[in-house]
């Protein structure tokens, strides 16, 4: 690949958020400057989802209580998306152990309680495709004012979170289910945080 089409792919790819871009992002779903809005409970959940798991819009569409769930519907460590879910791509564990996603989480089955719908997540006519998830998406950046932000931006903001704290990148690769590990060292080939962060311990002793 040319390095003005390199350049042009990049430019493609979803944003990276700042911390504070993301903050937006949660308050845009959970408020419209009016209070709280409808949905407000739902839409954390789903960012949650996309920022604190790494999963695709698609998966998170396809999700089921049954998932997120024990027999007892206690929310459950971690769960194995299905293939179904993932529709050809890698399947792996989700885990669900960062203690304000399974606050947020808590909140939204107490507030959307037990019907047929067995989809965790129900739009307002029965439950999200992957395409209306996206446009739900797309609603809340712009409401939080965020541009360049796509379906993906969570994802990508998961990865290059974990890359630039340090983790290992096999361990980053299996967390995003990616096929090869190649896929997921474009979250550190070009990025100056992670690249300042090895050579700042490259002496460090163990």
């Amino acid at each position: 690949m040319e390095k003005k089409e390199w350049s042009e792919a990049r430019k493609q790819k979803a944003k990276v958020l700042t911390a504070e871009e993301e903050t937006r992002v949660y308050a845009a779903a959970k408020t419209d400057g009016h209070g709280e809005r409808r949905y407000a409970k739902r839409d954390t959940c789903i960012l949650d989802f996309s920022f604190g798991l790494g999963l695709r819009a698609k998966e998170i569409a396809a999700l089921m209580i049954d998932d997120v769930t024990d027999s007892k519907g206690n929310i459950v460590e971690s769960f194995n998306l299905s293939a179904d879910q993932v529709k050809g791509d890698t399947i792996g564990a989700v885990y669900l152990t960062e203690k304000q996603l399974r606050k947020n989480l808590e909140a939204y089955l107490a507030e959307r309680g037990e019907d047929s719908n067995r989809h965790l997540f129900k739009s307002q006519k029965t439950h999200f495709s992957g395409n209306t998830l996206q446009m739900l998406l797309g609603r809340i950046y712009k409401a939080a004012g965020i541009e360049g932000a796509k379906s993906h931006t969570g994802r990508r903001t998961f990865a290059t979170r974990l890359i630039e704290q340090g983790y290992n990148i096999t361990a980053v690769s299996k967390l995003m289910r990616h096929k090869s590990i190649q896929t997921t060292s474009g979250y550190v080939d070009n990025n100056p945080v992670a690249l300042g962060r090895m050579v700042a311990n490259v002496r460090k002793k163990s």
